[in-house]
């Protein structure tokens, strides 16, 4: 597993959030939430040592050799900005945008990261990352992961001229289940699958946060004295974020 380790300063802060989904469920209602976004950007770069955006910041994001998908310019821009004053962006992928490649570091200096990692700062450890995958069950898209990761595959998709790959997966993309109704169940409760990773993971390595997105649930659960896991939910019905300073996190609703 990847190390992030960050000297600690007193009342450093780190900030983190997941699933903006920008691009969903249409043009108009991705470019409110980007405006929000940039508005919650702006309110925290006073003070933030570092952002962390936990995976599926895109809807759908495909990197050619010499195209991206057009459009969040003004998001980009102000990521561009933030990177330009000192601040560090740590950007996850997630099975959204898992086809990340070098765009956003050549272009904007974010530092891009495939899978999970531990983030050491002083005498704290927090497990991060986008979350699919882990845990037990969710088999199918396990496969699909594993699919969409081959690089012959990816090969052939690249083969595919961009007008109609992008549309083909846009419209696979809608079929997510964050683009119907709010997703608000709170009925899984310690059989939630990355509940049961976090409590498999204490049994031989300590963190005192596991923090996640991916399943579009607002969680804070025990997993046992010392150690919590943390699920942030997304930013297309909701707006949470986390920040962490001298050891303590605190979870945050933005314009609520």
């Amino acid at each position: 597993m990847i190390e992030i380790h960050l000297d600690s300063t007193p009342n450093q802060k780190l900030y983190f959030a997941s699933d903006f989904h920008l691009g969903t469920p249409n043009h108009e209602a991705s470019r409110k939430r980007e405006d929000k976004i940039i508005r919650w950007l702006d309110s925290i770069k006073h003070d933030a040592s570092a952002i962390f955006l936990l995976g599926d910041i895109f809807d759908f994001w495909y990197e050619y050799s010499k195209v991206i998908p057009k459009g969040f310019a003004r998001f980009q821009g102000k990521i561009a900005e933030l990177t330009d004053s000192g601040i560090q962006v740590i950007l996850f992928t997630g099975n959204h945008d898992l086809w990340m490649k070098d765009y956003l570091s050549q272009e904007l200096g974010v530092i891009i990261y495939h899978e999970k990692a531990a983030l050491l700062i002083g005498e704290s450890k927090l497990m991060i990352g986008h979350g699919d995958g882990l845990g037990p069950g969710d088999k199918k898209y396990k496969i699909l992961k594993w699919l969409f990761k081959n690089s012959l595959l990816q090969w052939a998709f690249s083969r595919i001229h961009p007008n109609f790959a992008l549309k083909l997966a846009h419209a696979w993309s809608k079929k997510s289940r964050i683009s119907g109704s709010a997703y608000e169940d709170h009925s899984f409760h310690e059989e939630e699958y990355l509940f049961q990773f976090c409590k498999a993971t204490e049994e031989h390595n300590h963190f005192d946060f596991y923090l996640f997105g991916h399943r579009h649930l607002q969680l804070n659960m025990a997993v046992n004295d010392s150690s919590r896991y943390i699920n942030l939910g997304e930013w297309v019905h909701h707006s949470r974020y986390a920040t962490f300073s001298n050891g303590n996190l605190e979870l945050i609703d933005f314009e609520a």
